[in-house]
């Protein structure tokens, strides 16, 4: 893998531009999708189950996606197959709103979903790449959050720009084309695969457990919690614009949290603890909660604290993954890792759904907290009889 010879230490800028730019775009047309999308199926008469099966689709193209990912990049380099994955992206997104029959909205799902999952996986391989390894923990803290602003920014953009005509979907689209300007000038740094991975790309999935486990209990909670937040909140007595305000607040936590929880991974010499704790606050977090839902200022204080480790769970998951890896078996784990998020995806929504479903309201947070639960049971059975080294 070659990359241009620098100090050590040095941050290099160009890249860590080009990888923040892709996925922060990402982050905002998915932001900015996701909800779009549901309510112009709801306003066209689809039903629940099938909007919910249509966004699934996200999940299955993520799965579909990751394993090619590292097989096209090595063979038409990073930054080409990057800036071929963001006119992919912002043409389909564009499709939406051409597409007139409901059948035709799951391939264009699989597509666009396909190509931002290949934004994802590249430019996080990218970014560990790149970074220096005294500081890795800092510049991926920059990175996630430069994805937490993006998610935070595509539901205020839905907001401002509403669900009628064409606007939303040119605006989508044109924020995701402009990702292309910095993944082009800064090129000449994207990393060469000149070897394929030494593992077949699920090996990768047990070659890191530990990260690929952050990956997947990330995957779980954010989209189980997300989607499912708004109707724990409104059972539990919040009116609609109180759940969205709490569901600011994790995001908030998200993207303040992420580049402090960076930089104490980079002091700490086991990232490994550092998973397990969050993990541990988490199940804490999240038992907590039915105790604490009386009480705004503690529910929200709760909501920070707790969006902050859920988020760092993947940061310092891909800051695990780097330390560990290099070249296109970085790029492999990196494809295993989007994998492990989006099976958690698709994972979480199911199981917080039933579990409410089943056990009433309270049920939400008893699911969430099942999650957490198994990252420290893991995290505790890797350090009584697990390996050194992942």
């Amino acid at each position: 893998m070659s990359h241009p010879n620098c100090d050590a230490d040095d941050i290099h800028w160009p890249s860590l531009i080009a990888a923040i730019s892709a996925i922060s775009a990402v982050g905002i047309a998915i932001g900015l999708g996701l909800p779009l999308l549901s309510i112009i199926l709801e306003k066209r008469g689809i039903s629940s189950t099938m909007i919910g099966l249509n966004t699934a689709m996200a999940g299955v193209a993520a799965m579909m996606a990751a394993p090619i990912t590292s097989r096209l990049a090595h063979d038409f380099g990073v930054a080409r197959t990057m800036m071929t994955a963001v006119v992919i992206s912002a043409i389909s997104a564009l499709g939406f709103y051409f597409a007139d029959a409901f059948w035709m909205w799951f391939p264009l799902r699989i597509v666009f979903h396909g190509a931002t999952t290949m934004l994802f996986i590249l430019s996080e391989f990218w970014i560990n790449a790149a970074a220096p390894p005294k500081r890795r923990g800092l510049v991926l803290g920059m990175y996630a959050t430069g994805m937490a602003v993006g998610f935070a920014g595509g539901p205020l953009l839905f907001s401002a720009l509403g669900s009628e005509g064409i606007t939303p979907f040119l605006v989508g689209s044109a924020i995701i084309l402009l990702a292309a300007i910095p993944i082009y000038l800064a090129r000449h740094e994207s990393p060469d695969l000149d070897e394929k991975p030494n593992h077949h790309f699920v090996r990768y999935i047990w070659l890191v457990p530990m990260a690929s486990a952050a990956a997947f209990v990330y995957g779980s909670v954010q989209a189980g919690g997300l989607s499912l937040f708004p109707i724990y909140a409104t059972r539990e007595g919040f009116n609609e614009s109180q759940a969205a305000l709490l569901l600011t607040v994790m995001a908030i936590g998200n993207m303040a949290f992420q580049i402090p929880i960076g930089m104490l991974s980079d002091r700490i010499k086991d990232r490994r603890i550092l998973l397990g704790l969050m993990a541990f606050t988490g199940v804490v977090g999240t038992l907590a909660l039915p105790l604490l839902v009386d009480n705004w200022v503690l529910l929200s204080s709760l909501l920070l604290l707790w969006g902050g480790c859920v988020s760092g769970m993947y940061t310092v998951g891909l800051t695990h993954l780097g330390s560990r890896l290099t070249g296109s078996d970085l790029v492999a784990a990196n494809a295993a890792f989007i994998f492990c998020y989006a099976m958690g995806t698709i994972a979480g929504p199911q199981t917080v759904g039933i579990s409410m479903d089943v056990l009433g309201t309270d049920g939400f947070a008893w699911a969430l907290a099942l999650f957490f639960g198994l990252y420290v049971v893991l995290s505790i059975g890797r350090s009584v009889f697990g390996s050194k080294q992942t």
